[in-house]
């Protein structure tokens, strides 16, 4: 019985994918962890390619039909064999002790946790101006936010906003348990929406920043500023779908977003663009 179950949802990145599952050949623990792969695009030939490859530690494929994530990384618990399981994305590259230390962290633990890690950007990928601002402000991840905390438990009042699916371990009868929306299509905040049900449920976010995660992903300007969109649209749809949702900004904190996006700072375009996709709907 392996020791983790590592579940990857994967959509039209093949080459980056293959780079993932090779540095999990890499892992300490390689001969103590297994890999679900759930892919949602139908005919990908590289992807059948990196399917019928030989790999060193045992990955098991499935396509599915075309779905959000979250119904993916669904499917992957389903199929997972460990007792613990993490998530990743295709484009994270986890370092060679990342699983090890997802796992030491739960045996230690006197109570279920999910244990985050770290991301950085890859070190091979040029990292652009907004790319750097997205590591420092946290619209995608805010790490530096909660650096004081390594090493410890994460506030429970703030945890579920890094709930990061990028690198983050849980037993897997809570995910069996406390599973991702199927009810929401809109890319955005559904690890924000399980992680505040993961906190409702009284199961803490450990943060285990020596796991670090390489984010093998440049994105540009118009990239960062079409995600802010569409986070936008998710945002309204999902505080329809969930009342306590609390990341649509209301009220003053609206006012302020509209003020900020006034502004041509990196900031206020991003800012600007979420309010566009606000208010599409």
């Amino acid at each position: 019985m392996p020791l983790l179950s590592v579940i990857i949802p994967t959509h039209n990145r093949a080459n980056i994918l293959e780079k993932c599952l090779t540095h999990l050949e890499s892992q300490t623990i390689a001969e103590d962890i297994e890999v679900i792969v759930i892919n949602d695009v139908q005919n990908d030939k590289e992807y059948e390619r990196i399917a019928n490859s030989a790999w060193q530690i045992p990955v098991s494929f499935e396509t599915i039909s075309p779905c959000h994530q979250g119904v993916a990384r669904n499917k992957g618990v389903q199929k997972a064999r460990s007792s613990t399981l993490l998530f990743i994305g295709d484009d994270i590259l986890l370092a060679p002790d990342a699983c090890a230390l997802h796992v030491e962290a739960h045996e230690h633990a006197s109570t279920p946790i999910a244990v985050l890690g770290s991301i950085e950007w890859a070190h091979d990928i040029e990292v652009t101006a907004v790319m750097k601002w997205l590591m420092q402000s946290g619209w995608q991840f805010g790490y530096p936010k909660i650096q004081k905390y390594a090493g410890g438990i994460l506030p429970k009042n703030m945890q579920h906003q890094y709930s990061y699916t990028a690198n983050i371990s849980l037993p897997t009868e809570v995910a069996e348990r406390i599973s991702f929306r199927d009810d929401i299509a809109l890319y955005g905040w559904e690890d924000v929406e399980w992680g505040n049900r993961l906190k409702n449920a009284g199961v803490r976010v450990y943060f285990e920043s020596k796991s670090l995660g390489f984010h093998h992903h440049v994105i540009t300007m118009e990239d960062s500023l079409r995600r802010m969109e569409t986070i936008g649209k998710a945002a309204v749809v999902l505080a329809k779908a969930v009342p306590e949702f609390d990341r649509l900004p209301r009220g003053w904190k609206k006012m302020a977003y509209s003020v900020a996006a006034l502004l041509p700072t990196m900031a206020g375009r991003h800012r600007k663009a979420f309010l566009r996709g606000i208010n599409k709907l």
